[in-house]
């Protein structure tokens, strides 16, 4: 049974009786404890750990007995395009055929085709085909979700496209971090001058969308088909100057150095990293940059170059795991497929796949003093699963085990 567990604002409530999965960085592993507990007191863990060893002063006020369940830190999803209007599948069944990514985005598809849709859609509109992208996640036990803009590509689209992501989070009891991507690719108006649109998004797109307080980040798309490095690099030193964290869409289709782009500005993250070398996954180790693996991108396009998780994992990089939902490469609406994909595709463990959807997912989105782990302080965002142990939520296709999802202790 999927249920919102509800309360009372501002009183102690307790899950007793449980079996927990902390994810905390001091704990080997999972953080599992047996026969735990969890408090939480206005919307923040004041207590997680052994029910034994809970102070006496919380077996008060409201208690949930957990009959046995899992619990584990509400899911984070920490790459979506999930604002967008349209879909397609119309470049699916072209994909079917044969065309690769760069012959439809020349053939009038792509990004394109979806700042098309968008621009046609109002606000409203865009929230109204954005909620059931979202209540998918949410049902799957998400309390956090990143959402981007990049359909927009003009300063009025760009910014009713974050208007409306932040709309999400009044609409459902969810986190919403939104993300400023006006370098996602070349719009029509543009006619081909890259340099020109970048100076337009750096300049007065950028600055317009910090200056409304839209965007909690600014990420870009460093490839071929979209911008360079040095392109990137203009609208990293823009951020920088409106004081926002950056992100990037970096090595997908080939290596232009993305990697270590992102890691020389100390980005939160680097995404997608198919064709990373050695080089970018040491520069990210050195910068504290996540790896964000989007198995989704990979299995939609049947990319056959994965990333180099052997590199990361020697490296000592931190690996984030996400849907990129997105209406041309990744339409994915479900974290536990895309675990399952991760696991499958790119050989990650049970461990890595959830910690990629929970603490490192939070440390992807500069949140993780604030959530994604089970940890006094930390926001009371849960969810309690119907599973005999925690491998079952990587290894179930298409089966959804969510008991109850909390959100700030709600």
């Amino acid at each position: 049974m999927v249920a919102e567990s509800k309360g009372r604002a501002g009183g102690l409530r307790l899950w007793r009786n449980a079996r927990l999965v902390t994810m905390a960085e001091s704990s080997a592993g999972l953080g599992v404890v047996e026969h735990g507990a969890v408090a939480a007191r206005d919307g923040r863990i004041v207590y997680a750990g052994p029910e034994s060893e809970m102070p006496a002063t919380l077996a008060q006020d409201e208690r949930i007995d957990c009959e046995g369940r899992w619990i584990t830190p509400g899911l984070i999803d920490c790459h979506t395009h999930l604002v967008h209007a349209g879909n397609r599948a119309n470049e699916f069944e072209m994909r079917l055929a044969g065309a690769t990514y760069e012959e439809v985005a020349k053939a009038g598809g792509g990004i394109v085709s979806s700042v098309k849709s968008l621009r046609a859609a109002n606000q409203d509109e865009l929230v109204a085909q954005s909620l059931p992208r979202l209540d998918a996640l949410i049902a799957e036990g998400a309390t956090t979700v990143e959402v981007k803009s990049g359909y927009g590509l003009d300063l009025e689209n760009e910014q009713k496209s974050l208007r409306a992501a932040r709309q999400l989070g009044d609409r459902r009891p969810v986190t919403i971090r939104t993300t400023f991507l006006g370098a996602h690719a070349l719009p029509p108006e543009a006619r081909g001058d890259k340099d020109a649109f970048i100076d337009l998004v750096a300049k007065e797109i950028l600055p317009a969308v910090a200056a409304e307080g839209l965007a909690d980040a600014v990420d870009g798309f460093c490839e071929g088909i979209a911008f360079s490095p040095e392109q990137m690099a203009r609208v990293f030193d823009a951020a920088k100057t409106a004081g926002l964290p950056v992100k990037l869409h970096a090595d997908q289709l080939s290596n232009l150095h993305g990697a270590e782009l992102a890691a020389r500005y100390g980005a939160l993250s680097a995404d997608h990293l198919e064709y990373t070398d050695e080089a970018g996954a040491a520069a990210m180790a050195k910068a504290g940059t996540v790896a964000t693996i989007l198995p989704g991108a990979y299995y939609f396009i049947r990319e056959t170059k994965k990333p180099p998780i052997g590199l990361f994992r020697q490296h000592g990089v931190r690996m984030a795991v996400a849907t990129d939902n997105n209406p041309g490469t990744s339409p994915l609406t479900s974290l536990l497929l895309t675990m399952n994909m991760a696991a499958t595709l790119f050989g990650l463990t049970v461990d890595e796949c959830l910690a990629g959807v929970t603490r490192e997912a939070a440390r992807a989105l500069g949140l993780l003093g604030e959530t994604g782990t089970l940890e006094a302080g930390k926001s009371a965002d849960l969810a309690i699963w119907d599973i005999e142990r925690p491998a079952e939520l990587v290894y179930r296709m298409g089966f959804n085990p969510l008991h109850a999802r909390i959100w700030r202790g709600q």
